[in-house]
């Protein structure tokens, strides 16, 4: 299976999530314009809903999976990302998306790129795609240290807070 050279980018059209590709499509518009709502409508509201991230650690539930989304959309720091060079795996009610997760992060007056490898997992809920899972990994340890440093930066602003928030602070330890 040849990886798609095309970016997603979250501008295509009909990013809807009526189907696995317009549910991913769906995710990058939502955290590219900073729309919490639509990143809310993206995941699936359940226990089983799982994030494994280089930032914000494991998280399980919908609710603690929004909480990060609220710190990185609703904070100072500006994040763009898009997928590149994915796979798409597909049964009749789940779908996979496997590639690499790759844009910048804007604090302080820095941009500081990033390179993630992603799994973005999508099951067929009623009668859209929702998020169940995701995963992303960095192997380059100084761009790991870059990456940590900028959203920790830029989440110890966040709210006035002197020090960053105690679940980013658990999760990079």
């Amino acid at each position: 299976m040849n990886p798609n050279p095309e970016p997603v980018t979250g501008w295509e059209p009909n990013a809807d999530g009526t189907t696995p590709w317009r549910a991913l499509c769906e995710f990058y518009r939502a955290v590219n314009s900073r729309d919490l709502t639509l990143v809310s409508r993206n995941w699936a509201h359940s226990g089983e809903a799982t994030m494994d991230d280089p930032m914000a650690g494991i998280r399980r539930g919908w609710a603690s999976i929004r909480e990060v989304y609220e710190h990185l959309l609703e904070g100072p720091a500006l994040v763009h990302a898009e997928l590149v060079d994915y796979t798409l795996h597909e049964t009749a009610d789940v779908a996979w998306f496997v590639g690499c997760e790759r844009g910048y992060i804007r604090a302080r007056g820095k941009e500081t790129p990033f390179a993630i490898r992603a799994t973005r997992v999508f099951r067929r809920i009623e009668a859209r795609w929702r998020q169940v899972h995701s995963h992303g990994s960095i192997g380059d340890a100084r761009l790991l240290e870059r990456y940590h440093a900028s959203l920790q930066g830029a989440f110890a602003t966040l709210k006035g807070e002197a020090a960053a928030p105690a679940w980013l602070e658990s999760a990079a330890a």
